[in-house]
């Protein structure tokens, strides 16, 4: 990433990582991402907030090097994870006597995977400002965005919010600045659905602390940044509402073409019935974009065959990936075979403890579907009509 000002005295010095298609060995990146780090400039002094993942250490320091920083006094560590804090080590041993602002919590975090000591720190409150040069900042708690730790910084002469993973967005682009794209708008969401979704409540409360805070820009340490921040902030006020689109969700997997069966015949139902309704069959599904599809989702239907006694794994991991990020959905079934006995169905139940849903009718059947398991799938389409009509 080339060094850019975004404002006065105030750099992007982080990094594009192009071919990154993994995160925490869980989340795929089929875009990419950045790292994006912020240096203020104040005569012949520095101030870092947020480093990169340490795989983009050298470009970072060239980098900074470009500008010619000779000291760097700070280093805001907004969050513990490694993708903003790897470098902070590097930083320390290039720079003496350079401090890490933090509050507590991420100090005991970057005291335990850096090995740190209380010595390199600067502890902060909520809420508390912080002088350097003729720059004031403000540090803003966001707890559970995503990890216990995380707050932000605030710039009220310029206007300007960093929001390390807040607002973010898995990619990796050579402009800076957010364009209303369609582009953009599926990376935004597609992040907040792996990463912030299951803190959607937590959510709320700070989009609403922050109308509090006039903001000209939003610079997140992923993904490009807002000069409009009305495009993102809109955004996620939709997503973390508790509004539902009336949309059928049906991740499933199907060994022997019995459950597929089931899931044909129901998709085809629901849309006779003008029901918005999408399969995602799991063998080749991309579990970002189940995620992105269980932001909105008022109904979500699973559909197994039995392996042995239990689910199929593959519908395991849906069901744990589901009940982990904690979608608003309002209704929740379950369709599948079995050829001998099991207990598929109580096992897929016991793993959606965090979903708030009203339970469907289950449609399980012996072997391939007869024409009373496809009756039973019509009363199934029936009652999610109905369902959705109760809808607001």
């Amino acid at each position: 990433m080339a060094v850019k000002e975004i404002s006065k005295d105030i750099y992007s010095v982080g990094a594009i990582d192009w071919n990154r298609r993994l995160f925490d060995e869980l989340i795929p990146l089929p875009e990419g991402t950045s790292y994006n780090s912020y240096l203020l400039k104040n005569e012949d002094d520095a101030l870092l907030i947020d480093t990169v993942d340490p795989s983009k250490m050298a470009e970072f320091f060239h980098n900074i090097n470009e500008l010619q920083v000779k000291k760097i006094s700070y280093v805001v560590a907004q969050h513990g994870e490694q993708d903003h804090s790897g470098c902070i080590g590097e930083v320390l041993k290039r720079f003496p006597g350079c401090k890490v602002i933090a509050n507590r919590k991420c100090m005991d975090i970057l005291i335990d995977e850096l090995h740190l000591t209380e010595e390199n720190f600067y502890e902060i409150k909520d809420g508390e400002t912080f002088l350097f040069g003729e720059e004031e900042m403000q540090f803003i708690f966001t707890p559970w965005v995503h990890w216990p730790e995380t707050f932000l910084t605030y710039l009220p002469k310029k206007k300007i919010l960093f929001t390390c993973d807040f607002f973010g967005s898995h990619l990796a682009t050579s402009e800076l600045w957010a364009s209303d794209n369609t582009a953009l708008y599926f990376a935004a969401k597609r992040y907040y659905a792996e990463i912030m979704m299951p803190f959607r409540k937590n959510i709320q409360k700070h989009l609403q602390m922050l109308q509090e805070f006039p903001v000209d820009l939003i610079a997140p340490s992923h993904g490009p940044i807002y000069k409009n921040p009305s495009f993102i902030l809109d955004y996620y006020q939709e997503w973390v509402s508790d509004t539902v689109r009336k949309e059928v969700i049906i991740p499933y997997i199907s060994m022997h073409g019995s459950t597929a069966a089931m899931v044909d015949y129901l998709v085809e139902q629901l849309m006779k019935r003008e029901v918005k309704v999408t399969p995602y069959h799991l063998s080749h599904t991309d579990i970002g974009v189940l995620a992105m599809a269980l932001v909105d989702a008022a109904t979500i239907v699973l559909g197994s065959p039995t392996v042995i006694t239990g689910p199929h794994p593959q519908i395991v991991f849906a069901t744990y990936l589901c009940n982990l990020l904690r979608p608003k959905a309002r209704f929740a079934g379950i369709i599948g075979s079995f050829g001998w006995g099991g207990k598929m169905e109580q096992d897929i139940l016991q793993m959606l403890g965090n979903l708030k849903v009203e339970l469907l009718p289950s449609v399980i059947i012996k072997g391939f579907p007869r024409t009373e398991d496809f009756h039973k799938l019509d009363l199934l389409a029936d009652q999610i009509v109905v369902n959705h009509q109760k809808i607001e």
